[in-house]
């Protein structure tokens, strides 16, 4: 099956995005390395999903961003240009339902930590600050884009209660927008563009990041099988 990949990139350092697997996505230090990788991320994405996995992946690039973020630490503002089309109901239903299993799985993660202050990862700082290392500061992290994420087109949203109670509060108050699927691309903060489509793949693709780290850390600082494979990072 073809994967048409978006490739967001400076200099050297890559994230290449799967558009059409929305919130897959795979670094490199390089292009090479990032497509390399690909493959296997579409395959245990789809085991999240709980989809038959594909037998083989042709991947394509189809879009390329190149940016002055430091994409090594996953900072990422661009817009797939599939981003700027409206939403049938059939494919928002979809993707919220998948944004919404997000959460509740990386919330069932954290909760399966039995220290969520223990971390045996390293302290790492970065242009942003300090690299989130234990579950909680995770879990808080991911947790906490929500009002930013939704604000950005525009809808009025919180971060009080769960990542899943919050989140299903900003998709309630997106609903209540008319004609909220066809609603236009617009400028958000930091000259960063939005739409509906990027918020739903952001909430997925942001919970798909941290979720691998959170799980590796676990792993690391815990005795074997106690932190579930819940994302399939390692199956």
């Amino acid at each position: 099956m073809r994967i048409n990949c978006v490739w967001e990139h400076n200099g050297d350092d890559s994230i290449l995005y799967a558009d059409n697997f929305v919130g897959a996505f795979t670094r490199g230090a390089s292009k090479e390395e990032a497509i390399a990788k690909m493959p296997e991320e579409i395959r245990r994405f789809q085991l999240w999903c709980e989809e038959k996995a594909l037998d083989n992946c042709d991947i394509v690039i189809v879009q390329e961003k190149e940016s002055e973020l430091q994409i090594k630490d996953a900072d990422s503002d661009v817009l797939f240009a599939s981003e700027k089309e409206p939403l049938s109901i059939e494919e928002y239903q979809y993707l919220k339902a998948l944004a919404l299993k997000s959460a509740e799985d990386f919330y069932a993660l954290y909760n399966s930590f039995p220290d969520k202050d223990k971390s045996a990862a390293i302290y790492r700082k970065t242009f942003y600050g300090a690299v989130p290392r234990t579950a909680e500061e995770m879990y808080q992290h991911t947790k906490n884009v929500n009002e930013y994420y939704f604000s950005e087109i525009g809808v009025k949203a919180d971060n009080e209660g769960t990542i899943v109670s919050c989140r299903e509060r900003g998709f309630e108050a997106l609903e209540a927008v008319p004609d909220f699927l066809k609603l236009e691309p617009v400028m958000g903060s930091y000259d960063e563009q939005w739409s509906v489509r990027k918020v739903l793949r952001r909430f997925i693709w942001h919970d798909r990041i941290h979720a691998k780290a959170m799980y590796r850390m676990g792993v690391r600082t815990f005795a074997a099988g106690v932190i579930p494979d819940i994302f399939n990072f390692s199956g």
